[in-house]
């Protein structure tokens, strides 16, 4: 084999095996500022004492993993982003759960294995691919949050964004405090 297929051949292969590691194509971690999961970035390293938390609340966020089109009742797949805003100048929010369940009320995944703590006018953008449909249609987070006082409260919003032939949308849909 000649030196020149030898070469292509070693060049493929590299570029072959880096496309395995998920995390370098995880949207999340190739956006994010430090190139890092924004989530685990939040981390909490030291629990925080529940205690001197007097604001709880569980919100409701609608996502739509697809839609259907007027032609043909075609599904459009969407990518999603779910951003949840800290509104406050002095005092962090802290996120207990982000539970993500589909269109028939099904558990699909948790995106946070223990609290994680937001800064103060900070914001958690977290992109949901437009091949994971898992969700559904009606899919939805159910987000818990904490906070030193009543004067904590989050903005948490879901843009969905998608195309359809030559066609581009996006809408988006707000969180709705619910009783946990």
């Amino acid at each position: 084999m000649s030196q020149y297929r030898i070469s292509v051949l070693l060049i493929a292969m590299t570029v072959l095996l880096s496309g395995c590691d998920k995390s370098a194509q995880d949207p999340n971690v190739m956006f994010s500022e430090k190139h890092k999961d924004p989530i685990a970035e939040l981390a909490v390293t030291d629990k925080p004492d529940h205690s001197k938390l007097g604001y709880q609340q569980t919100f409701y966020v609608p996502i739509y993993s697809d839609i259907y089109s007027d032609s043909e009742n075609q599904k459009v797949l969407l990518s999603a982003t779910l951003s949840i805003r800290n509104t406050t100048l002095k005092n962090p929010l802290y996120i207990n759960k982000i539970d993500y369940y589909n269109t028939n009320g099904d558990f699909v995944k948790s995106y946070i294995d223990s609290p994680i703590k937001l800064p103060p006018m900070a914001t958690l953008n977290y992109i949901i691919e437009k091949e994971d449909d898992s969700g559904g249609s009606g899919a939805n987070f159910i987000i818990d949050v904490e906070g030193v006082d009543d004067t904590v409260k989050p903005v948490i919003e879901a843009i969905m964004i998608g195309n359809f032939s030559n066609k581009g949308f996006a809408f988006s849909t707000e969180g709705t405090p619910v009783a946990p």
